[in-house]
């Protein structure tokens, strides 16, 4: 039986230990949890526009789709990463490009 993981094209997965490490540096912090597609997307590309290059956005959701659609959303824009919980709850890690 496929997994998840076999039909979505998510960005590289962090570990815990990296995940906290990179939310204590967040220079910016989104709560989407209980929002769906395509807010997050629009308010992760407002986000980058407030950033500098090499800043750090963190949204953090519910919805299993946007942590396929935020990354495309963003393009080149940023350099994604993804933190997953055991719990249903998912981070989204943009770098500014």
């Amino acid at each position: 039986m496929p997994s998840i993981d076999d039909v979505t094209d998510t960005p590289d997965e962090l570990s815990d230990d990296e995940a906290e490490e990179l939310l204590e540096e967040a220079d910016l912090v989104q709560d989407m949890m209980g929002e769906v597609c395509p807010y997050p997307q629009v308010e992760a590309k407002k986000g980058l526009q407030q950033l500098e290059s090499g800043d750090l956005l963190v949204q953090e959701t519910d919805h299993v789709p946007c942590t396929e659609n935020v990354p495309k959303a963003v393009g080149d824009d940023a350099e994604a990463k993804v933190w997953r919980s055991g719990d249903a709850t998912y981070r989204i890690y943009l770098r500014k490009q």
